[in-house]
């Protein structure tokens, strides 16, 4: 399984869909801040999926769920913007802890514009960085084999 994880798009979409055209992705996730930019993807992709939760520039969606857990293969991933979780200092302790409170193996926030990838504690743990308009815009390639092996890649956008 390919999965394409975009965030902090900010009214900046075309990098987003250069990625998406070329990477091919089975499920398209958007962490936020740019809940627009994830529903052009919708209509550009119509038949990729697109999983997307509101971040906190995304005002006009603030009814939404700030976070939604959903199947990734044979994992459970926690998916949030991850301005509710304390995460902008660099610690993520509240975001890991309600991770393993939903039963997630993996957990996917956005918010700090900094790409990560680590395992912490039993938890896969992605930021893709920011997609946006800031010099170094990065996504995440995660990919998933049916055997439950994961892997991702931090790639740079290319415009």
């Amino acid at each position: 399984m390919k999965i394409a994880v975009f965030s902090d798009t900010h009214g900046f979409s075309r990098g987003m869909e250069n990625a998406v055209a070329e990477y091919e992705p089975d499920q398209i996730i958007h962490l936020g801040d740019g809940m627009r930019d994830a529903e052009a993807l919708r209509r550009k992709f119509p038949a990729i999926p697109v999983c997307c939760v509101p971040g906190n520039c995304d005002g006009y969606y603030d009814d939404e769920e700030a976070y939604k857990l959903i199947a990734l293969g044979p994992y459970k991933a926690f998916l949030t913007h991850g301005h509710r979780y304390a995460v902008r200092g660099g610690k993520l302790d509240v975001l890991l802890y309600a991770a393993e409170c939903c039963g997630a193996q993996i957990a996917m926030f956005g918010h700090t514009h900094r790409a990560l990838f680590e395992q912490i504690g039993g938890i896969f743990v992605i930021n893709p960085g920011t997609a946006g308009k800031l010099p170094n815009r990065t996504w995440a390639k995660l990919e998933i084999t049916p055997e439950g092996d994961i892997g991702c890649e931090i790639c740079d956008i290319i415009l």
